[in-house]
C-alpha cells in the first residue's frame, strides 16, 4: 500500500527518487493533539500508518547530522495549502447564486445585491483556481530535481577520483625528483607545459 500524505490537499505519495520524506504523528498526546489541530482536517483521527511529508516542515525542524532526515522532538507541522477548501467555498457562492437568481420576489435590493456578489467572484476568480495543475508540475519539477541531483553525485564522484590520482601522480614526480631520475623543476614548470599542449580528447582518453 503506498505511503500518502495525510495534509488536506496534499497529493505527495512516497517515491524513492524524489527527495520527500515521510513522518508519522507522534505518540505523545500533547504533541500529536498541536500536529492534528494544525492539520485543520475535520474529525480526524489519525492511525499507525499516518504520515505527514517533508513539505510541510520548516528546514530548522530536521536533524541531517545522521545518514537519513529525523525531526527534532520539537517539530510541528507549520505550512499548508488550503487551495482545496477554497474551492469549496467557490462552488458553496456558486449555489448561492443560484438560489439568488432563480427567486422570484428579489427586489432591487435584491438585485444589486446579487451584482456585488457575481463582481467579487469575477474579480478574485484568480483565488479559486484548481490546485491539481500546480500540484503536478511540482511532482514533475521534483522529478527534474532528483534526477540533477544523481548527475551532480556522479561528476562530485569523477571528480573525487580525478583529484587523488592526480595527487599520486604529483606524489610519483615528486619521487622521482628527489631521486634525480627527472631534473628539478619537472612539477612546477616542465610538466605543466607540456601537459597544457594536449588537447582536452586526448586527456579522457587517457
Amino acid at each position: 500500500m503506498p505511503t500518502n500524505c495525510a495534509a488536506a490537499g496534499c497529493a505527495t505519495t512516497y517515491n524513492k527518487h524524489i527527495n520527500v520524506s515521510f513522518h508519522r504523528f507522534p505518540l505523545d498526546p500533547k504533541r500529536r493533539k498541536e500536529w492534528i489541530r494544525l492539520v485543520r482536517r475535520k474529525n480526524f483521527v489519525p492511525g499507525k500508518h499516518t504520515f505527514l511529508c517533508s513539505k510541510h516542515f520548516e528546514a530548522s525542524c530536521f536533524d541531517l547530522t545522521g545518514q537519513t532526515r529525523r525531526l527534532k522532538m520539537d517539530a510541528v507541522p507549520t505550512i499548508f495549502d488550503f487551495c482545496t477548501h477554497i474551492e469549496s467555498v467557490k462552488l458553496k457562492s456558486r449555489n448561492l447564486l443560484k438560489r439568488n437568481d432563480s427567486c422570484t420576489t428579489a427586489g432591487p435590493s435584491n438585485f444589486k445585491s446579487n451584482i456585488s456578489s457575481q463582481q467579487v467572484l469575477l474579480e478574485h476568480s484568480y483565488a479559486f483556481r484548481n490546485p491539481m495543475e500546480a500540484k503536478k508540475r511540482i511532482i514533475k519539477l521534483e522529478k527534474e530535481i532528483a534526477s540533477l541531483r544523481r548527475k551532480m553525485k556522479t561528476c562530485l564522484q569523477k571528480e573525487r577520483r580525478a583529484t587523488q590520482r592526480w595527487i599520486k601522480a604529483t606524489c610519483f614526480v615528486k619521487n622521482l625528483e628527489a631521486n634525480n631520475l627527472l631534473p628539478k623543476g619537472t612539477l612546477e614548470h616542465i610538466l605543466p607545459t607540456a601537459l597544457s599542449s594536449i588537447p582536452l580528447e586526448d586527456f579522457k582518453i587517457l
